[in-house]
C-alpha cells in the first residue's frame, strides 16, 4: 500500500472511503465493537462517553439526526433515552452490521446509506443532530456537510461531533514513542491518501486546523457553543490506531465541537 498527501476531489474521496469502509466494516466491528457496545455513545478513542458527558443535553422526545452511523451503536443509546433517531451513513456494509444488531437486539434503528454532502431530508426535520468520528473527517468538502446538517436542523437545534483532534496532523499516527516528535506541518493541509496498486486513491482523510473548523462552523449557519478536548482517563489502557496511554496523556487525541443552529 502507497501512502502520500495531495489534493483529492470530493468524488474520489467519496468513491474512496465507501470502498474502504466496506472493506473494512467486519474488522473494524470485530475489533471495536465490545468498546463501543452495541447500544453504547463513545465519543472517542478517549473513551467519553454521552451517558457522562451529556453533551447532547436532554434527548427524550427529539427527533436526531447520527451522521456517520456506522453500526448505530449511538443511535440505539440515544432511543434508549427515549429519542427518535435516524442514522446515516456511507458504508453499506457498515448498515449491514446495524441491521445485525437490530436483529441480535430485537430492536429496529432506522437507517439511510447516504453522503453527508447530500442528505435525504427535508429542511429542518431533527431537533438535534450528532457524529462520533462519523462522516466530518473523511468528506472533501466539511463546509458543505455542516450545511447540510444546518439545513435539515431546524432553528436553535444542536450539532454536536467529534474528530481527531487537529494538532494530532502534525505527528505521525503512532501509538508509541514515534508519535510523541512532530514530522510535519500542522499547517499542511494536504489530504493523508492511501493508494491501490493502480495509483486509485483507496482511503482518503482531510485535515482542518482547528481555526478552520471554527471558520467552517461558523459559515455554515451555527454558532459554536463548547469545545471539549478529553483527556485521557486514568486506568484507560486501550490502544485504538494511533491513540494510546503513553500519547493520550501529553497530547489531545480528539476534539469535540457543540454548535447551535442560528436561526
Amino acid at each position: 500500500m502507497d501512502v502520500g498527501r495531495r489534493a483529492v476531489s470530493r468524488t474520489e474521496t467519496a468513491r474512496a472511503n465507501r470502498g474502504w469502509w466496506d472493506g473494512a466494516a467486519d474488522d473494524y466491528q470485530s475489533e471495536h465493537g465490545d468498546f463501543l457496545r452495541d447500544d453504547g455513545f463513545v465519543w472517542c478513542p478517549e473513551g467519553l462517553g454521552e451517558a457522562d458527558a451529556r453533551l447532547l443535553g436532554q434527548v427524550p422526545g427529539l427527533r436526531i439526526l447520527e451522521v456517520g452511523c456506522g453500526a448505530g451503536q449511538c443511535g440505539r443509546w440515544l432511543a434508549g433515552e427515549g429519542a427518535a433517531v435516524v442514522g446515516v451513513d456511507l458504508s453499506y456494509r457498515q448498515l449491514q452490521h446495524s441491521r445485525r444488531i437490530d436483529l441480535d437486539t430485537g430492536s429496529a434503528l432506522p437507517v439511510a446509506q447516504a453522503d453527508a454532502e447530500a442528505l435525504p431530508f427535508r429542511d429542518a426535520s431533527f431537533d438535534l443532530a450528532c457524529s462520533a468520528f462519523g462522516a466530518l473527517p473523511f468528506v472533501a468538502d466539511a463546509g458543505a456537510a455542516l450545511r447540510e446538517v444546518r439545513r435539515v436542523l431546524r432553528p436553535g437545534g444542536r450539532f454536536v461531533f467529534s474528530v481527531s483532534h487537529p494538532i494530532r496532523w502534525a505527528f505521525p499516527d503512532d501509538p508509541g514513542e514515534r508519535g510523541l516528535t512532530a514530522d510535519r506541518p500542522y499547517f499542511d493541509r494536504s489530504p493523508y491518501v492511501e493508494f491501490s496498486e493502480d495509483g486509485t486513491p483507496s482511503y482518503v482523510e482531510h485535515h482542518r486546523t482547528m481555526g478552520d473548523w471554527v471558520g467552517l462552523i461558523h459559515a455554515a449557519g451555527f454558532t459554536l457553543a463548547g469545545l471539549v478536548e478529553p483527556e485521557w482517563p486514568e486506568g484507560h489502557d486501550r490502544i485504538w490506531g494511533g491513540w494510546s496511554p503513553l500519547r493520550g496523556r501529553l497530547l489531545p487525541g480528539t476534539a469535540i465541537f457543540q454548535c447551535l443552529a442560528r436561526g
